[in-house]
């Protein structure tokens, strides 16, 4: 039998919550990924298939403001960006995907930075 990892279990919570998570164009779908490094969100669409707008540590704009910050801090940082490129574009509430990870930590700064954007989710 193979060893089940952290990560597969992850990936099978995710496809489960998908399910029931769907971005629509008038509500599209927060997703985000963390890895060991770095935090990413996207703003998609799921019935045309499209990331709207995304955000992450990498980003060449956010870079900059990402040095000295604690991972959390980092997030909440991201979860600001996203929310406000969302606004420039025009989309106000989100269906808030946290990927498969527990709701706490990074993920949870993320959500909260957003919502101090002012996305509603």
């Amino acid at each position: 039998m193979a060893k089940k990892s952290r990560s597969l279990a992850r990936e099978r919570r995710h496809i489960r919550v998908r399910k029931h998570v769907s971005g629509t164009p008038s509500r599209p779908r927060l997703n985000v990924f963390k890895s060991l490094t770095g935090i990413y969100a996207q703003v998609i669409d799921d019935v045309q298939g499209n990331t709207l707008i995304s955000a992450s540590t990498n980003d060449k704009e956010l870079r900059e403001r990402m040095k000295g910050l604690k991972k959390t801090e980092q997030a909440k940082v991201i979860g600001k960006a996203v929310a406000e490129r969302a606004k420039s574009r025009g989309i106000s509430s989100v269906v808030f995907d946290r990927g498969g990870f527990r709701y706490v930590g990074r993920v949870k700064a993320l959500a909260d930075g957003a919502r101090e954007g002012g996305l509603q989710f």
